[in-house]
């Protein structure tokens, strides 16, 4: 292997959403879980680079009745991130024996908090973010924009998600690919596929 591409999401940082929810409860929107909210507002499409990140935040101000300040929403919608720590370090120590990347659908909200308060943009040689790419996983075509941009070899390219489909997706391509549970589940199937770590 010589290289390791990495996700985000349940892989570097967990989410809890329930204090945004919150937010959006006390301006009177029906926010009873998230999926039913970001299904409602669109998010993919953020994710792909098609709705910025202040029409998203209106679209979150369109659910509810009551007025709502837009930078009130933005403050709310980047406060659900808690870092996993060893993942991060064991990113960083990869990247000094591997070519390690990024690759995550996250729209430019989320991604610009995660680089400002945790640096991720700086983990490994590069990163391709679902808004960049126009294409999110497990769509084909962001995995082909991967290989192209950081000219992965498919064979030599280990993939870590936490989703099925994702994961799926990545074999799909020929890539290697380990569906993250957690830290030492991880690292052991790196080490099955001779990674060093």
């Amino acid at each position: 292997m010589r290289n390791v591409v990495f996700d985000i999401g349940w892989v570097f940082v967990h989410l809890d959403s329930e204090r945004f929810l919150q937010f959006l409860r006390a301006h009177g929107a029906d926010a009873r879980d998230l999926n039913s909210v970001l299904n409602r507002v669109a998010l993919h499409e953020h994710e792909c680079g098609r709705l910025s990140g202040r029409e998203l935040l209106e679209r979150f101000a369109q659910l509810a009745p009551q007025p709502m300040d837009l930078a009130a929403a933005h403050a709310s919608w980047v406060d659900m991130f808690e870092l996993q720590p060893a993942m991060v370090a064991l990113a960083h120590e990869l990247s000094e024996r591997y070519r390690v990347y990024l690759l995550s659908n996250i729209g430019d909200l989320h991604w610009a908090y995660l680089s400002h308060e945790y640096g991720l943009h700086r983990i490994g040689h590069g990163a391709l973010p679902s808004f960049l790419a126009g294409v999110m996983k497990p769509e084909a075509g962001i995995y082909a924009e991967a290989e192209r941009r950081f000219a992965l070899e498919p064979a030599e390219t280990v993939f870590i998600d936490d989703r099925a489909e994702n994961v799926q997706a990545a074999r799909g391509r020929g890539w290697q690919a380990i569906e993250h549970t957690g830290y030492t589940t991880t690292v052991g199937a790196l080490r099955v596929l001779g990674v060093a770590c």
